[in-house]
């Protein structure tokens, strides 16, 4: 009569994590919600939402997210499924591979960096190649 479901992600959305300016984390960090960190991250990071990486913020691992604004340090791997936001005070060492790039002036950004298309674009009639075209 009274039992509590836990909340779905859907739920979730909207609700960030947020780990403040003089917080020391080493470990992995795994969320279904987006994330905000102006502390230090010695570690991976995956989540299903977004990460914000504030002015203060530092992260030294590997980053799997959906989308990710940067305004602080990152060194090492970060995948982004749609939209990186590279801020002009952010700092980015290592490899990055994402949908969408976006890189405001005076950023350092010292990565390999590859675009990866949509998923749903990644592979057109199944798979299969594309018919040849008669010309006329």
């Amino acid at each position: 009569m009274f039992d509590k479901k836990p909340k779905s992600y859907t739920e979730l959305l909207g609700k960030t994590n947020r780990i403040v300016e003089g917080t020391l984390i080493k470990g992995d960090i795994i969320s279904q919600a987006d994330f905000r960190l102006d502390g230090e991250l010695i570690g991976n990071f995956q989540s299903k939402g977004k990460i914000v990486i504030g002015p203060t913020g530092s992260v030294t691992g590997d980053i799997i997210c959906k989308n990710a604004d940067i305004e602080g340090k990152f060194n090492g791997k970060i995948h982004v499924a749609e939209i990186l936001n590279v801020k002009h005070k952010a700092s980015i060492h290592g490899e990055v591979t994402v949908g969408k790039l976006s890189v405001e002036p005076g950023a350092d950004f010292s990565a390999s960096c590859m675009m990866k298309t949509n998923s749903k674009n990644t592979m057109p009639n199944d798979g299969q190649p594309k018919p040849e075209q008669k010309q006329q």
